[in-house]
């Protein structure tokens, strides 16, 4: 039987799980709809709701459990938000009106709920230390469910749960999904803009793509580049991508260089002060210190054990698929692997050159490798089929001696990381 790659419905849309379970399973063919993919046939995957509890449980414990990894997050954002709550804390030299390469607006709106539990209840610190970090695992979880829902969606179901088991158990995950950092904010916007492209809703790809540039850190505007030439090159709609431009610039920019203005005593663009000086200026990032080219191999090695390098792998397997295993017709609205991995590795191009690196310059692109890893896996199980079995229903009934093992270990080492890093 030919296999296809890729499953064209969103199993977790509301007309498949309502009155569902919690695991759901397609029964029939007609449970998928508008898909006539015989590779998700009778496949168990959690819902929209049981995913959320998974991960919200995850991220909780980090919450509570993760300490700061990065003293940025001590110093740029957790004493500016301490001055903005209580009226004092340290201030450093990117705050300093002379250089105003941080975001105040940023802080503000990371920060509304923390002004609202404290003007109401007068809480401790800590546990306004810790309200704040558990509303960031709420956020994170919930831009994580959108996300391997988009992927469900655009990649088919046994992607979908791998890239879930993924998010749960890697200590990348844990440490980025509740620090406050711009690149975890990042984080949670590069999971929304590309499952929003994923659902083909470029309005919303777009918006949070410019809310990720804006308001948290302008190099992660690089993650759109791949929306923008979908939109401009191939589906042509010029019109839609300057129009939500001109919107997110409307919301999100102005605004924001009224309020930082208001706090630096003069006209402040925060995101073009921070590219200013971080790219055009005759030091550099580097003036703080320079790491070999292999840092973020090591680094990904240690956060995501296996996932990582087969992450780096997966157009390799992608291409061994195409030349070993027939595959049936692509649906026309599907993206193009080419397209819809990119961001991945264009990311992983541009900051593997910098001659300055941080493990935090890594999470935008967090749950992008999960998913790359859970591709690369899914390929390794089709070609193995493809040379060993040959024949039978689908390659899942006789893969599971690869998949099981392969989950198995990568989530232990991501757990013994975790407790690691916790002790």
């Amino acid at each position: 039987m030919p296999h296809t790659i890729r499953q064209r419905n969103n199993p977790n849309s509301p007309n498949i799980r309502k009155n569902g379970p919690k695991w759901k399973h397609l029964q029939n063919r007609s449970e998928a709809v508008n898909t006539n993919n015989a590779l998700d046939y009778g496949l168990s995957f959690p819902t929209g709701y049981t995913a959320f509890k998974a991960l919200l449980s995850a991220r909780i414990v980090a919450a509570i459990w993760c300490h700061i990894t990065d003293c940025d997050e001590t110093f740029n954002y957790w004493e500016p938000g301490h001055y903005l709550l209580f009226g004092k804390g340290l201030q450093t030299w990117e705050y300093s009106p002379k250089y105003s390469l941080r975001s105040y607006t940023y802080l503000l709106t990371q920060l509304v709920p923390a002004f609202i539990y404290n003007a109401l209840l007068q809480p401790d610190k800590l546990l306004l230390f810790y309200f704040q970090r558990c509303l960031f695992a709420v956020a994170c979880a919930a831009c994580e469910v959108y996300f391997y829902k988009s992927v469900c969606r655009e990649f088919g179901i046994h992607v979908g749960r791998i890239t879930l088991i993924f998010l749960l158990f890697s200590a990348g995950m844990f440490i980025s999904s509740t620090s406050f950092l711009p690149s975890s904010f990042s984080m949670y916007m590069t999971m929304l803009s590309i499952g929003a492209w994923y659902h083909r809703k470029y309005e919303l790809a777009v918006f949070t793509t410019a809310i990720s540039a804006f308001l948290s850190w302008p190099f992660a505007a690089l993650i759109g580049v791949p929306i923008a030439i979908d939109m401009l090159f191939i589906r042509k709609e010029f019109t839609k991508f300057t129009k939500w431009c001109l919107i997110s610039c409307s919301i999100i920019l102005l605004p924001m260089v009224r309020i930082d203005s208001l706090y630096y005593g003069r006209l402040v663009v925060a995101p073009i002060n921070i590219v200013m000086y971080n790219v055009f200026s005759k030091h550099g990032s580097e003036l703080y210190g320079v790491e070999p080219w292999y840092f973020y191999l090591l680094n990904g090695f240690l956060n995501f054990n296996f996932i990582f390098l087969s992450a780096l792998f997966t157009p390799f397997a992608l291409l061994a698929v195409n030349k070993l295993v027939s595959v049936n017709a692509r649906n026309p609205a599907c993206l193009p692997y080419s397209l819809s991995i990119l961001p991945l590795y264009l990311w992983l191009a541009v900051f593997n050159f910098q001659p300055h690196k941080e493990e935090r310059f890594l999470f935008p692109i967090y749950p992008l490798i999960c998913l790359s890893g859970a591709l690369t896996l899914d390929a390794l199980q089709k070609i193995y089929f493809r040379i060993f079995v040959r024949t039978g229903q689908h390659y899942l009934h006789y893969t599971s001696q690869i998949v099981f093992p392969t989950v198995f270990i990568t989530s232990l080492l991501g757990v013994t990381r975790i407790l690691a890093l916790y002790k």
